[in-house]
């Protein structure tokens, strides 16, 4: 006869407490994270504002009632709305992802870390106009780039080694589960009520990735994170009303996560939580690509000088070679029509096209009107990807994290090219050096295509320095941002 389930109440997943004990109780040690988190910060917010130009980004951002405003709410950057925290986190979400322009993490799962900002900072400021209007002390800059490095530093570590993709399941779910775990904190829950929201967020429905593959690539991609993280602050919320959660919510027999979706395999993690990701994150600074196509970009541009050079044109290829890993292949390698900008965005032969014919890839080379010149799709048919396993092994190993792209062009005449090679973008944390000045250029032409002079000049003052922007009440500083 079949054996009862027990229905005694176990303890939290291991899985659970570490991330609800980390929030609560980890502190960050030394500088380099927050400063990086304070770079992340100002570029991931420049991303948002340059989202602004695009109508399919603007046309789902306000209230869900038109109209509304809600006293003492969230302020969405570069916008006149204050909204309840959770349709904030939703606004600012989609922004800052709609470009695909925004920090990059790469291991056995993929993902955007900063995705989490859309509930860290709505909640943050609605929490501090609160305090202010109750006479409280506001909650300060620093306390967004502490949720910053924890939010991080979650999905991070669980993406290390835990392939979501691979069970066909968007890496958003770990958006929603570090912003949880981090707005839970920030609005003061208890251990235990945090360990229900968190587990919440693992029961919750998750997202299916076919909205970033053929041939359903579309636009959803670009506004999934924003539905995450706003779901975590709606979760956070129903969890501090004293909502009960699912303890075994991973680990429970027929039932749980491992068993439902991941194929019933619990997950492993390579090392404990800190500020590891933070400080390694990638940047997207030159050019709003899928991170796996970055380095194949900077080498598409050497290709179109090359070109010139030499007195040839893209009339003239017969063949380009891409040699590369096995994730860019899994997910960018794409050859047929291509239906949209997330569909180009996420087609590395498209994103190799245009910088050789063009010597550009900007945001605007995605949308109809570039990607209707017949030259783009005729060159497309010719580049090619090969997995080099030596490029797959540098991109999982720990001590490198590299994103290794390698371009050989072939001519009709029978001569070749010499290939060039990029192992590291110039957002990987082994071309800080070179990469923080251009990323600080790249958040001022951002400030410059929504605001006046001296509105650019004041929130530079605030965010380009550590201390004083760390000090600055977080209401204050989004208040900047508001046109």
């Amino acid at each position: 006869m079949p054996t009862a389930i027990s229905n005694v109440r176990p303890e939290p997943d291991s899985v659970l407490a570490d991330i609800v004990d980390y929030v609560l109780g980890y502190q960050i040690q030394g500088k380099p994270a927050y400063e990086t988190a304070r770079n992340c910060l100002i570029d991931t917010l420049g991303c948002g504002l340059e989202a602004l130009e695009y109508p399919a980004c603007r046309k789902l951002l306000g209230p869900i009632v038109p109209g509304t405003v809600v006293p003492h709410g969230a302020k969405v950057p570069g916008t006149q709305f204050q909204l309840d925290p959770v349709q904030a986190a939703f606004n600012i979400g989609a922004m800052i992802r709609w470009l695909d322009f925004n920090d990059t993490w790469l291991a056995a799962e993929w993902g955007h870390p900063s995705d989490n900002l859309g509930g860290i900072l709505a909640t943050a400021d609605w929490l501090s106009r609160k305090a202010v209007a109750a006479g409280k002390p506001p909650l300060a800059m620093r306390d967004v780039l502490t949720g910053m490095i924890k939010a991080h530093e979650i999905q991070g570590c669980i993406a290390l080694e835990n392939s979501f993709n691979q069970v066909g399941l968007d890496h958003v779910v770990l958006v929603k589960v570090a912003s949880t775990a981090v707005v839970a904190q920030m609005l003061g829950l208890s251990r235990e009520e945090t360990l229900n929201a968190v587990s919440l967020a693992w029961v919750d429905g998750q997202s299916l990735r076919t909205y970033r593959h053929a041939p359903n690539t579309g636009s959803r991609k670009s506004w999934a994170a924003g539905d995450a993280t706003s779901r975590a602050v709606r979760l956070a919320l129903i969890a501090r009303t004293g909502e009960m959660g699912y303890p075994s919510v991973l680990s429970a027999k027929t039932w749980g996560f491992y068993d439902v979706l991941f194929k019933g395999q619990p997950f492993k993690f390579q090392r404990p939580y800190g500020s590891y990701v933070m400080e390694n994150v990638l940047f997207k600074i030159s050019f709003p690509a899928e991170f796996h196509a970055q380095t194949a970009v900077e080498c598409a541009m050497q290709i179109h000088q090359s070109l010139a050079a030499t007195g040839k044109s893209a009339d003239d290829i017969r063949r380009v070679t891409i040699r590369t890993h096995e994730a860019c292949i899994r997910i960018i390698d794409k050859q047929g029509p291509l239906n949209n900008p997330a569909d180009r965005d996420h087609c590395i032969q498209y994103m190799v096209a245009v910088p050789v014919l063009f010597g550009r890839l900007t945001a605007a080379d995605y949308e109809d009107d570039i990607a209707g010149d017949p030259r783009i799709d005729a060159l497309r048919g010719k580049i090619h990807c090969v997995e080099d396993p030596a490029f797959t092994r540098d991109y999982h190993d720990p001590d490198k994290r590299s994103i290794a792209n390698a371009l050989t062009v072939e001519f009709q005449d029978g001569t070749t090219l010499d290939e060039i090679v990029c192992e590291y973008p110039i957002g990987h944390k082994r071309r800080r050096a070179e990469g923080i000045p251009l990323l600080e250029a790249k958040f001022r032409t951002n400030l410059a295509r929504v605001f006046p002079a001296r509105q650019q000049a004041r929130i530079l003052e605030a965010s380009l320095d550590q201390q004083t922007l760390e000090a600055m009440p977080v209401h204050e500083y989004v208040d900047l941002y508001v046109i």
